[in-house]
């Protein structure tokens, strides 16, 4: 007797609705995971996790004053937003009842989010992408119409008005987003299943918090494939390490320089791949190069301030930088928060009457002047400063968790939503990339140190305003007067670009180079030749604002590390023989890129 050949099966195989029934119970079973691992998140501030609700009270204020004063204003806008929603509605039943399966017209302005086709082509999705596109809008128009609030509110309120609409986008969830939908039935389910191993990973790693995975933990390892170049440890105590790197070339420029990296991240964002690090190409450039590679503190560091970072840090590297090249000055480059503490150094000995330690100074994506405070500025009012001032209190450091979740909450769609759909509901794996890598490599800030910046600088803005009291100095920027060359990024969401321009326009002495790299924080800096990616204007008059500088600047095609190399070499003196580490007797402590970097603080 024949067997129909459909209802063979292969002893062994598991077919389709077997699989999607075993895949349902792996969810229940991971969704037990996900229960007691969210059951081991730890109490924190709520400060930390929402703007204080004083600012909401503000938002309703102005908006009830707004009712009361320009009803008309309100109302036009309530009329406009639900004719739109009407009429998108009369015209997608219109096409259904004409039996035509197509969406209505479309003016939707580009978004990426909506990328997928169906978003596009599908009448059930294009309805909902466009009534989620008018809401928005109506939303946007609503907070710029409030009148009553001054300017940093108002900032504040549109900014996390901003976040609510964006996490209420259709494609954040899983019901209303094709790609994830189409994924789910393409795979039986398994795409959910491993979405929610994803998720419960990322949870439980956390303890409890959720931070998105950015990039594959086990595509790199640092000193193995990343963080790569040949140079050794030369000095350590118990704030940094001091990395010499091995020359390349057989004669270097007489002056020697250090780079001081952010603490709030790892220095190996200078060092990520042979083709885009910036230390190789130093050394390339026959420089004799340092890098401070900065302990990852835990509670016991919790009483070390930014003085203690500026004496046990910056003044003893550039001694011992001095004392390994046999040199009597050097130069110094500060990226971000190592930059402003770099600055804060040079006017420290200014206010001593010291001879200034550097003889030309280089200041990455930084901030002196604080008076606008850009994108991140909404996380710097009370309601937030207060509550970390609560939780370094409570655990002596301000975890790596918090600074990454405050950065990636400046461009959520890239670095929060886009990830967790890829990741949850997608069931994709983390990508390996390098940048990414690094960016979830974070680092703890001890307590008073955090403090001490949140609340003097940030805050205060008094190294530019009335002074900075530190180590028994009251520190202002005009006391910063070495030869200077300062790069901002254009779309710098963490140091808005103006600010840094204005902070160096403060700052004393007539040598200083101001270059405007197109880009953001991370990628407008790490910006080698051979990529001839981001260009960048440079404008030698500093009598104009920012806006002034920028309209008459000169712009350039392709990296500004070329120019930069050339200022740089023009303040490093003579060529003389190439410098090793471990030279004239001097110990290795270990090659680079050291231990410090690796290390992972005690809880």
């Amino acid at each position: 007797m024949a067997t129909n050949d459909s209802e063979t099966k292969v002893e062994g195989a598991v077919t389709g609705s077997e699989l999607l029934t075993q895949n349902l119970g792996k969810i229940e079973e991971l969704s037990s995971r996900l229960v007691n691992a969210l059951s081991q998140k730890r109490p924190s501030s709520g400060g930390l996790s929402a703007p204080g609700h004083d600012l909401y009270m503000k938002a309703a204020a102005a908006y009830m004053s707004e009712m009361m004063t320009n009803p008309s204003k309100i109302i036009e806008n309530q009329i406009s937003y639900w004719s739109k929603s009407v009429s998108h509605y009369i015209e997608a039943q219109q096409s259904l009842m004409q039996g035509r399966v197509a969406p209505p017209e479309d003016n939707s302005p580009a978004d990426k989010r909506f990328a997928n086709p169906l978003w596009s082509t599908h009448p059930y999705f294009n309805y909902i992408k466009q009534q989620y596109l008018f809401s928005a809008q109506a939303v946007e128009q609503a907070v710029a119409d409030l009148e009553g609030l001054d300017a940093k509110d108002r900032k504040r309120i549109e900014y996390f008005s901003r976040q609510i609409v964006d996490m209420f986008s259709p494609t954040n969830f899983l019901g209303t987003n094709p790609e994830a939908l189409a994924r789910a039935v393409e795979t039986e389910g398994q795409s959910l299943v491993d979405g929610l191993e994803n998720l419960v990973r990322d949870i439980e790693s956390g303890e409890g918090e959720l931070q998105v995975t950015l990039a594959d933990k086990n595509a790199f390892s640092v000193g193995e494939n990343i963080a790569t170049a040949k140079g050794s440890v030369v000095f350590r105590n118990e704030l940094f390490e001091l990395i010499q790197y091995a020359p390349t070339t057989e004669k270097v420029h007489e002056t020697p320089l250090v780079i001081f990296p952010p603490w709030i991240n790892k220095f190996y964002i200078l060092d990520l791949k042979e083709k885009n690090s910036l230390v190789r190409w130093i050394v390339d450039q026959g420089f004799t190069l340092f890098v401070v590679s900065w302990k990852n503190p835990d509670a016991s560091y919790a009483d070390y301030g930014l003085g203690d970072y500026i004496e046990k840090g910056y003044l003893t590297a550039f001694e011992e930088a001095k004392r390994i090249s046999g040199t009597k000055t050097l130069n110094a480059v500060g990226y971000c928060i190592a930059g402003t503490t770099l600055s804060m150094t040079l006017a420290l000995k200014k206010a001593r009457g010291e001879e200034a330690p550097i003889n030309a100074a280089t200041l990455f994506t930084t901030l002196t002047d604080f008076s606008d405070q850009g994108e991140v500025g909404v996380f710097l009012d009370n309601d937030f400063v207060d509550g970390i001032e609560h939780e370094v209190a409570q655990r002596g450091v301000l975890s790596s968790f918090f600074m990454a979740r405050t950065f990636s909450f400046l461009r959520s769609n890239d670095l929060i939503y886009g990830p967790a759909i890829r990741s949850y509901m997608m069931g994709e794996a983390p990508p390996a990339f390098d940048l990414l890598y690094w960016n979830g490599d974070g680092t703890n800030l001890p307590a008073k140190m955090a403090v001490e910046y949140l609340r003097g600088l940030c805050q205060g803005d008094r190294f530019a305003s009335d002074g900075f009291e530190i180590l028994g100095e009251r520190l202002h920027i005009s006391q910063v007067d070495v030869p200077l060359c300062a790069i901002a990024c254009e779309t710098d969401h963490i140091a808005a670009w103006k600010s840094s321009y204005s902070g160096v326009q403060k700052m004393g002495g007539d040598d200083k180079m101001f270059i405007l790299s197109e880009s953001g924080h991370i990628a407008g800096i790490v910006n080698p030749p051979s990529r001839d990616k981001y260009g960048h204007y440079t404008n030698g008059d500093w009598s104009g604002s920012a806006a002034d500088w920028q309209k008459a600047a000169e712009f350039t095609k392709g990296s500004w590390w070329p120019r930069w190399g050339k200022w740089l070499a023009g303040k490093s003196g003579a060529q003389v023989t190439a410098r090793k580490p471990g030279d004239n007797g001097v110990e290795i402590l270990g090659p680079a890129p050291g231990i410090y970097v690796t290390e992972k603080p005690k809880p």
